[in-house]
């Protein structure tokens, strides 16, 4: 299903919400990232299609690969260290510590008997403890039961311990809140709510570096037009797809592309929020195979960006987002293979039912000019989960991808 968001303008970024998250910030957050020795130094890959942008009748297909974003193989690695170190700078503030030696763990002894907690459906919970293992600090997570015993162990490998509840993820959410005031440590969460909205603002602004690196790499002049029409953003919460369309709000303004956001059909706490008018709960069971997707309330701070931006808030169903996995493993001669999870995939799950329509591409202008951004937010970060839906092995398509990057250079 499709709503048009009737809030949506091509308003100049407004100062109340750079006050909030900004370009700036983002690139602040960019440099400090390049200290975690758990990232990278490079950016992830930006591929471009061109057998799928005919095959949709496009001019330009491009994907933003986060599967490679080191062995965390998420965007979420993007957010929670960063609002962790902001928040130990919050805590600290005569400390003179420096993110750099946070990173490195020169503080450690000093931190040992700080403890972060947090509810996540994996990569966020995964991000945390991970950044939380290099600083020194203890870690909590609360994991609901749609929640595998893939990522469990993920997260459990960095050292945190593992609360499992028997309800969803907003009931995860409501525990984490819960141990946070019973034992006086402090929630990292991607989703606010009424007077918490400091730590998500800073995970959603980590979030930004996405769109710093893409547009790097598409080698865009501040003056340059923006190269994308159309960009694809994951829904849940709404944090990711904030930190995006804010970045990319301040830097065009009325020149900023067409923004479509994406989620599960059985959690569409976004569509109902662009209905509403307002952040809203979902309508449906919340139980995906987008697992990384089934959130049931939007995040109020996130709204803030969304509602002025984002053109349109579209579902799609868990067999459209499988579909979509499997077209990007399959690649071609032109396209090369990428391994996506089952939330990674839902951009282009969205776009693909879009274009299938007629009448729906009509409304959303998608036509022979133009040119797409989708971002895969995910690799196989439930492997068995991965090779079921898909029918191959997340390294049966690592090693097609390394086959055909090897033809395409020869």
């Amino acid at each position: 299903m499709l709503v048009e968001n009737k809030y949506a303008n091509r308003a100049s970024y407004s100062d109340d919400l750079r006050q909030v998250m900004s370009v700036a910030k983002a690139e602040e957050s960019r440099r400090w990232l390049s200290y975690w020795p758990e990232l990278s130094h490079e950016a992830t890959p930006l591929w471009h299609l061109p057998r799928l942008a005919q095959d949709l009748k496009l001019a330009r297909v491009s994907i933003k690969d986060e599967s490679k974003r080191a062995l965390l193989g998420s965007f979420k690695a993007l957010g929670a260290p960063i609002a962790l170190i902001r928040l130990i700078l919050r805590q600290w503030p005569d400390s003179a510590f420096a993110a750099r030696d946070l990173f490195l763990g020169r503080h450690a002894d000093r931190l040992r008997d700080f403890t972060v907690i947090s509810a996540t459906d994996g990569n966020h919970g995964r991000a945390l403890a991970a950044a939380a293992k290099s600083v020194g600090c203890r870690c909590v997570i609360v994991l609901h039961h749609n929640v595998s015993e893939e990522r469990e162990a993920s997260i459990a490998a960095f050292g945190a311990k593992v609360v499992r509840i028997a309800g969803n993820y907003d009931d995860s959410v409501q525990k984490a809140a819960r141990l946070a005031r019973e034992n006086g440590w402090y929630v990292v969460s991607d989703t606010s709510y009424d007077g918490y909205e400091e730590i998500p603002r800073d995970v959603m602004q980590g979030y930004g570096t996405i769109a710093a690196e893409l547009l790097a790499q598409e080698g865009t002049a501040p003056d340059d037009p923006c190269p994308y029409t159309h960009v694809f953003l994951q829904g849940g919460v709404g944090g990711l797809a904030a930190g995006i369309v804010s970045y990319f709000s301040e830097l065009y303004g009325e020149r900023r592309p067409t923004f479509i956001v994406v989620e599960p059909q059985q959690a569409d706490c976004l569509y109902q929020s662009a209905i509403q008018g307002r952040a809203a709960k979902a309508t449906g069971s919340v139980d995906s195979v987008m697992a990384g997707l089934a959130c049931g309330e939007t995040s109020p701070l996130a709204w803030r960006f969304l509602q002025p931006a984002v053109d349109f808030f579209e579902t799609v169903t868990d067999d459209d987002a499988v579909e979509a996995m499997r077209l990007l493993a399959a690649g071609s001669a032109d396209d090369i293979p990428i391994v996506s999870g089952e939330s990674g995939a839902a951009g282009l799950a969205g776009l693909v039912h879009l274009t299938r329509s007629p009448e729906l591409r009509q409304r959303t202008g998608l036509g022979p000019e133009s040119r797409i951004l989708l971002i895969n937010t995910e690799g196989a970060t439930a492997p068995s989960v991965y090779e079921h839906l898909v029918g191959q092995s997340a390294d049966t398509v690592l090693a097609s991808q390394v086959s055909w990057c090897r033809h395409a250079s020869a």
